[in-house]
């Protein structure tokens, strides 16, 4: 007779050794200090919202394929930016390039509600069976750079991903006093940068060098000279 084991326990064990490596080894070493954000990448199985044939790969610090020419941010880009944003319990937020709903995932953990915008069909599909059962967050599907201004003002946008440069109208659904965070394109570089919206204006400050995956729509009309 032969003994049959359920692979399914032993999978889930593999995954779990390797998220809390990738929160010792990736996470504490490169300034994701705030508690709260390293509980949630400890808790929540990033496995689960990728495409199947990624999940092995779920907690590599590389970016990751996906459909259409896009591409997965590593766990240390949403952790910094997360790091850097201060989440607050009461916080309403926007996530976009909310890709398979890992980011808003955490950000479940975190904030008060979460809407997660993003534009490719199979990622949406993806994220809402993911996220099935997460009441703090709502799934949208539309263009990245519109944002969702249905669901305005929002105390935090984050967008997971790297931008040339952010729309006025996106930033005009965020509450004045509000933190925007995002990945930034200078160049050829990509950074990670902070800003807070004020009646005044808008600015962002660079706080980290890093890889970070582009985002579609959010390119800077280019101007010819003669």
């Amino acid at each position: 007779m032969t003994l049959q084991v359920d692979p399914a326990p032993v999978e889930a064990s593999r995954f779990e050794a390797m998220r809390h490596a990738m929160v010792a080894s990736q996470l504490r070493t490169n300034a994701v200090n705030d508690p709260r954000v390293v509980e949630a990448m400890a808790r929540v199985p990033r496995e689960n919202y990728l495409p199947p044939e990624h999940r092995g790969l779920a907690y590599r610090d590389t970016l990751l394929p996906l459909v259409g020419g896009r591409r997965h941010n590593s766990p240390l880009v949403i952790g910094r930016l997360l790091t850097e944003a201060q989440v607050r319990a009461d916080d309403h937020v926007l996530l976009v390039g909310a890709a398979g709903g890992y980011a808003a995932a955490l950000l479940a953990l975190l904030a008060g509600s979460v809407v997660a915008l993003e534009e490719e069909e199979s990622l949406v599909e993806i994220a809402r069976g993911a996220l099935a059962g997460e009441d703090k967050v709502e799934v949208v599907q539309g263009p990245l750079n519109a944002g969702w201004p249905v669901r305005a003002p929002y105390d935090l946008l984050v967008v997971d991903g790297a931008v040339e440069q952010l729309p006025d109208a996106l930033i005009a659904q965020v509450k004045p006093g509000g933190r925007v965070l995002t990945g930034v394109i200078d160049r050829g570089v990509t950074r990670l940068a902070s800003g807070r919206r004020t009646e005044g204006g808008f600015g962002l400050i660079d706080f980290q060098d890093i890889e970070c995956a582009e985002l579609p729509g959010f390119r800077r009309l280019r101007t010819f000279t003669f």
